[in-house]
């Protein structure tokens, strides 16, 4: 399943945290990609923390060097192998300093990066990151480390995240890990490993210290939320049968998503990713049922064809999404939708993109996460099908998505003016530091005048006067 990424402005974004007097050394770490790579990065943080690591955002007072990596597009890989190359002329300089490489392109290339990027020490895959003061002492002799070995079982459940670089304000909180839908087209099932869910207990936990400390909105988060399903108490591994499991109740997502929502009923709630094939009517009913979980879906179609859809081994058809999406509306009527696309999958003809393009039209999304497809080694795809669409023509019908997107955003801003909206300040506008910028429950970003009194984390009252393709503009209802 892709994933949905963090805007490309915090692409490579390095994180400070608050620094232990106690501690030494420096780590410099940087994340790319998904939302899921942040989460881990904060998780990272926290182990090597209490190994003695204070971070920083200057590269050249480090001790570890590490970036956390995106294997979703080729695009993603090389960033990183630029990046890293950036890193040359340090190492020289301190020939201690130990580079790292952790996530999604560790687990996907393994071996080979220390064999290609001779700068690097360290590799260290998604399920491995307990390792890492260990995988440290062995580099401290000056040998290469590695560990990328996928687990059954890891979910970091009982690891306090630091929460790196943010506002305060919002943060993430994993419930799964891993994916099993083995799309034709996607590297995560590889480099993420077998789905698990984490036990809902300590998301509950996670969630009220979040609140405790002055957290106003998280995200429930994983490569699939809606696949969640935790056994009355333990794990699938727990038992020793299928009879022994069955008697007691699961709980599913749409059952953590009523649980958490009551747990913390002033915090705001989103999630993310949804999978079309395992998202229910359920889920729909919970979001309705409680104020404070936002009126917003991320949900990945990938195509509007349902011959493309089967070859992407996506296991829904464009009925059924659309179906889905109706239902959403129905049971949900102000909620919105966000979309994945791919464009140029193998074998796509201009007759299935047209079927995407109509497939957006009547869906009607807030936005979406566009790419012309990139063949990925290991999948199913690279092996058994040919990349035969041209460059130009992806390109060419790349454009026609974006464009279209971008007059169905514009539609869907316009649809929030004239009326007022409940805004979480989550920072200061980029452009105008005399505004805040915030969401709505519909996950709209909307700019506002400052008044006096207010500050980060507060909702306010924003009548909507006026917006862009993708902001909504207006004023404090004082």
């Amino acid at each position: 399943m892709q994933e949905k990424y963090i805007d490309e402005n915090k692409q490579g974004e390095a994180f400070a945290i608050a620094e232990k007097p106690q501690n030494t050394k420096k780590l410099f770490l940087e994340s790319y990609g998904c939302q899921m790579n942040f989460s881990d990065s904060e998780i990272v943080a926290s182990i090597l923390n209490e190994q003695g690591y204070n971070t920083t955002l200057k590269q050249e007072e480090a001790d570890l060097i590490l970036l956390n990596t995106c294997s979703i597009r080729e695009k993603a890989e090389q960033t990183v192998r630029m990046r890293l190359s950036q890193f040359k002329n340090l190492k020289k300089e301190k020939p201690n300093l130990t580079v790292g490489v952790l996530g999604c392109m560790a687990e996907r290339l393994k071996t080979k990066f220390l064999e290609e990027e001779q700068l690097v020490d360290l590799v260290v895959g998604p399920d491995a990151y307990r390792d890492l003061p260990n995988l440290l002492k062995e580099t401290e002799g000056g040998r290469d480390a590695i560990n990328v070995i996928l687990s059954k079982e890891e979910t970091y459940a009982d690891i306090n995240p630091v929460r790196l670089g943010g506002n305060g304000v919002t943060a993430f909180v994993t419930i799964t890990r891993g994916c099993d839908n083995m799309c034709t087209f996607c590297v995560v099932p590889f480099t993420r490993g077998r789905e698990r869910s984490r036990d809902p207990h300590s998301i509950i936990q996670e969630c009220k210290d979040l609140w405790e400390n002055g957290y106003k909105e998280i995200t429930l988060l994983g490569q699939n939320v809606d696949s969640y399903l935790w056994y009355g108490g333990g794990a699938k591994k727990d038992f020793k049968n299928a009879t022994e499991m069955q008697k007691l109740t699961a709980i599913n997502f749409s059952q953590l998503l009523d649980m958490v929502a009551v747990a913390v009923p002033k915090m705001r709630i989103r999630f993310s990713t949804s999978n079309p094939h395992e998202m229910t009517e359920e889920v729909f009913k919970v979001i309705a049922k409680h104020e404070n979980i936002c009126k917003y879906v991320h949900l990945p179609v990938q195509s509007g064809s349902d011959r493309i859809l089967e070859k992407m081994n996506r296991q829904h058809t464009r009925q059924e999404y659309l179906d889905l999406i109706k239902k959403g509306k129905e049971i949900v009527p102000d909620i919105s939708f966000s979309q994945d696309m791919i464009i140029g999958f193998c074998g796509e003809t201009e007759e299935d993109h047209q079927l995407t393009l109509s497939l957006m039209k009547e869906v009607e999304y807030d936005y979406g996460y566009m790419f012309a497809y990139s063949e990925r080694p290991g999948t199913l795809a690279h092996k058994k099908m040919e990349d035969d669409v041209p460059a130009d023509v992806k390109q060419r019908r790349l454009a026609e998505v974006i464009a279209l997107q971008g007059e169905l955003s514009r539609k869907r801003m316009a649809s929030y003016v004239g009326k007022v909206h409940e805004i979480l300040i989550e920072g200061i506008s980029k452009k105008n530091e005399n505004q805040w910028k915030g969401r709505n429950s519909q996950n709209a970003v909307c700019v506002f005048d400052k008044l006096e009194g207010q500050k980060l984390g507060d909702i306010v009252s924003v009548f909507v006067h006026g917006n862009t393709q993708g902001t909504l503009l207006g004023e404090t209802i004082s």
